[in-house]
């Protein structure tokens, strides 16, 4: 199996032990209802876990019901975010299982947009690789043209975590220019590239580049810790930053395009020397401390920021082609 096939499989398998609690509103049973316990997959989305724990709760809810959703700690999650990327981003330090809370009434609109079970999901998740495919390409006439059953058979793919399903579809989408871009690792960092790779050149003459669909999520926190139990818990989305923004990939003779190359293109102001925390003293004698990048997740991994940004692309993308990036960092303060 090839590194990268292996990786993938690592992907596709990962889970998170979710423990999901009925909101004690909607609690219409004495006594209530122990909480189900749910193995949810990270690729996944919350909405394709109610067939599962519906029936769990049904003797215990009200006459009635309204679209159902998930919070943690109060915080309404939003479902078209993969599950795995949610927990990365609202849980500094781990907390497994996972505690959520599911409500069947009381749809906060406010916060999350209207999601019709699975069929919603289904429309982010082609929606998503028709804009991957976009920015891969110039265009997303190769997810246009599919088959209505290959479509089909894609997202049923992705929504049982059928990984060989999936991989037999891949060539009908045609993004395999990322894998033929970046798949030669050793071309960015083996001494044979150095002394004899350039830079790719294109028929203009001008420094090759691609375009990595990104969604990037950056928590900040105004507090400084040392240590991620620490971190105080998150209180609404206002908090969090996203950008759905391609990263520029130049590939340079010499040089290692690499993780934190690609945040601090999207973060400017965490690049170089406003990345680090410290205490200076401006003109008029007033401190300031200067943010910093304290974590960075992908797919659950905590990742070193000088690791080659082909690596993470090549092994760690979600099946909708986006790469999804959780940062937590501490912001600047005066």
């Amino acid at each position: 199996m090839a590194a990268n096939e292996e990786a993938m499989k690592y992907v596709w398998e990962g889970a998170i032990p979710l423990q999901i609690h009925l909101h004690k509103s909607e609690v219409a049973s004495h006594p209530a209802p122990p909480p189900a316990l749910v193995l949810a997959p990270r690729i996944g989305y919350l909405p394709l876990l109610v067939p599962l724990i519906k029936p769990y709760f049904k003797d215990s809810l009200p006459p009635g019901e309204d679209s159902i959703w998930f919070d943690y700690k109060g915080v309404p999650l939003k479902w078209y975010i993969p599950t795995g990327v949610l927990f990365d981003l609202l849980c500094a330090e781990p907390e497994r299982p996972w505690n959520l809370t599911i409500h069947f009434r009381g749809y906060p609109s406010n916060v999350l947009i209207p999601c019709e079970g699975e069929g919603s999901v289904k429309w982010n998740f082609v929606n998503s690789l028709k804009e991957a495919a976009y920015i891969i390409n110039g265009n997303c006439k190769n997810v246009m043209n599919m088959s209505q059953s290959d479509q089909e058979d894609l997202w049923t793919s992705v929504m049982n975590g059928d990984l060989d399903a999936y991989t037999r579809l891949l060539p009908r989408l045609k993004m395999g220019n990322i894998e033929d871009e970046f798949s030669r690792k050793e071309s960015l960092s083996s001494p044979q590239s150095r002394q004899g790779g350039g830079a790719e050149i294109d028929v203009a003459g001008q420094v090759k580049t691609a375009r990595i669909p990104v969604r990037l999520y950056v928590r900040s926190v105004s507090q400084n810790f040392e240590n991620l139990e620490d971190v105080p818990e998150i209180d609404t989305w206002d908090e969090i930053s996203y950008m759905n923004r391609p990263v520029e990939f130049l590939k340079e003779k010499g040089k290692c395009f690499t993780l934190r190359d690609a945040i601090e293109s999207l973060l400017p102001e965490y690049s170089g020397d406003r990345a680090q925390t410290s205490g200076e003293e401006e003109a008029d004698g007033s401190q300031e401390t200067r943010g910093e990048i304290k974590l960075v997740r992908i797919q659950g991994i905590e990742l070193k920021l000088e690791i080659p940004f082909s690596w993470v692309v090549n092994n760690l993308m979600n099946p909708e082609f986006y790469l999804h990036i959780s940062v937590l960092v501490k912001a600047p303060q005066r």
